[in-house]
């Protein structure tokens, strides 16, 4: 576990999968712990897919590959590249095993800064390889919510009309539901959940808080240039997910080639991918 400080924050990560297990400030947690009865999970790292493929397989250059949702990377060994006081790198290269699923030699970097009361979080994907490589990325953050998600607001930086895609067991289909029209308040109900996720491909706002708007406490999200925000918990659990992602899930029509899937990413040899967002505690009344 690599612990990083300072006079108010306290941000802890464990090796296995560069995943945030816990971030406080003043005393106060701030990031879902992990309870198995729940989710076991706090803060995965989705790559190199985020989100489910149409029966978990992609076609690259004629040839077929399975990769299970959101990728290996979360249930990985990461080398601890660099560590000081208040910021980690973490490095995740090919290894035979990935490239059974993922056939490319890539670097990817979680780098974590601690500052006064927050975390940014740096993505750094390096296509190492003589030829364009195709990945989606994807933060899968839960935050605590101990009074219960409906206690919470999501509230958007600029007002907000969103549909939601409905989810068909890993897969989107192109059918939605309305969740709010031109506001920037989303209260939180868990029958938004009783299937799975809300899936937006058009939210506006680059910056979004939850906040129990009794006390105000919460946290403030950045999540520049992220084109897609999903929202996802588990029954009466006492967290939620704001996860931006550069990715969506597979789509029931999806014909399987990767270079044609929706939200992928590509970069060509040589050329590095990267994207930040940064977590502020709002420690309320």
């Amino acid at each position: 576990m690599v612990v990083l400080k300072n006079e108010n924050a306290v941000l802890k990560i464990n090796e296995r999968g560069a995943e945030m297990k816990s971030f406080t400030v003043n005393n106060v947690e701030y990031l879902w712990v992990g309870d198995p009865n729940f989710w076991a999970s706090s803060a995965p790292h989705l790559f190199p897919i985020a989100g489910g493929l149409k029966d978990d397989k992609y076609i690259l250059n004629g040839k077929e590959y399975i990769l299970s949702k959101h990728g290996f990377a979360k249930n990985m060994d990461f080398a601890v590249e660099s560590v000081s006081d208040n910021k980690a790198t973490f490095l995740l290269t090919a290894t035979d095993e990935t490239k059974v699923s993922f056939p490319y030699d890539f670097e990817f970097r979680v780098t974590y800064t601690l500052f006064n009361d927050k975390v940014q979080v740096d993505y750094d994907v390096k296509n190492i390889n003589d030829d364009k490589m195709f990945f989606s990325v994807g933060a899968h953050e839960g935050y605590a919510c101990p009074e219960g998600i409906e206690e919470y607001d999501i509230i958007f930086k600029e007002n907000e009309t969103l549909n939601s895609y409905v989810v068909y067991g890993n897969l989107i289909g192109k059918d939605t539901t309305p969740v709010i029209e031109n506001t920037k308040i989303l209260p939180l109900e868990y029958k938004y959940f009783a299937v799975d996720a809300l899936v937006f491909k058009d939210v506006k706002s680059e910056e979004c808080s939850l906040v129990n708007r009794k006390t105000g406490r919460g946290i403030k999200l950045e999540y520049p240039n992220f084109p897609f925000m999903l929202l996802w918990t588990k029954p009466n659990a006492p967290f939620i997910c704001i996860e931006p992602w550069f990715g969506i899930p597979g789509s029931l029509d999806d014909d399987c080639i990767i270079e044609n899937k929706e939200g992928i990413q590509c970069i060509n040899a040589g050329e590095t991918f990267s994207c930040t967002r940064v977590i502020t505690a709002l420690e309320g009344k």
